[in-house]
């Protein structure tokens, strides 16, 4: 169980808020982090990039010039790989990149990557949809600098439910990135400096990823 300390808006101390997560035993976190981020970021490939070899370039059907007497080397298409305009030789083809991974193991790393952020990365708040009236960024950044956030910091803000004036307020920011409880994923958790994260969204957490 980790337990950490909740701020409210203003950034003062409001309180408490744990969360019990199974993990990954010390010795073998680190290889099946490692794992589920390879399986995200080659899934993310597209694949569809292509090249045309020699037999799929348009033209060439003719020998460009006699085989012997003209003082040049021989030559048979003018689509050859070293001839510009020429095919590709061992170019890329269209591919399936994806990577499997079983379930529980990818639920296993991403509560791993999680707890592992939580003691000394992570600002766990109140609620705070209620205190932006209307979207202001300005007053986002307020509340981040009393949060103790770093100007230069990339910052995950990881929310039960996405108010309008919230997602409004961030998006201008740069190096912030919003996403539901719901949605965690291996990248983002590793990648950002700080994690941001409601009451309302651990206890979605504990409740989602508990198993």
């Amino acid at each position: 169980m980790v337990e950490c300390v909740v701020q409210n808006w203003q950034g003062q101390e409001a309180g408490t808020a744990s969360v019990e997560l199974k993990i990954a035993k010390p010795e073998s976190a680190a290889h099946i982090l490692h794992r589920a981020l390879v399986r995200q970021m080659h899934n993310a490939r597209q694949g569809t990039l292509s090249s045309k070899t020699r037999a799929e370039v348009r033209g060439g059907g003719k020998k460009p010039w006699r085989q012997k007497g003209t003082g040049r080397a021989r030559a048979g298409s003018s689509r050859s790989p070293l001839w510009k305009g020429g095919g590709v030789i061992f170019g890329p083809k269209p591919r399936d990149f994806s990577v499997k991974m079983n379930r529980k193991e990818r639920r296993l790393a991403l509560r791993t990557a999680f707890q592992s952020r939580l003691a000394s990365d992570t600002v766990v708040v109140q609620d705070f949809g209620d205190q932006l009236a209307r979207p202001k960024t300005r007053e986002m950044l307020a509340a981040m600098e009393r949060w103790g956030i770093g100007a230069n910091d990339k910052v995950l803000f990881i929310l039960d439910e996405q108010p309008e004036n919230v997602v409004l307020s961030l998006r201008n920011i740069e190096r912030v990135k919003l996403i539901a409880a719901t949605n965690l994923n291996i990248f983002d958790l590793l990648n950002a400096d700080r994690l941001v994260v409601t009451t309302a969204a651990m206890e979605k957490i504990q409740e989602v990823y508990s198993d």
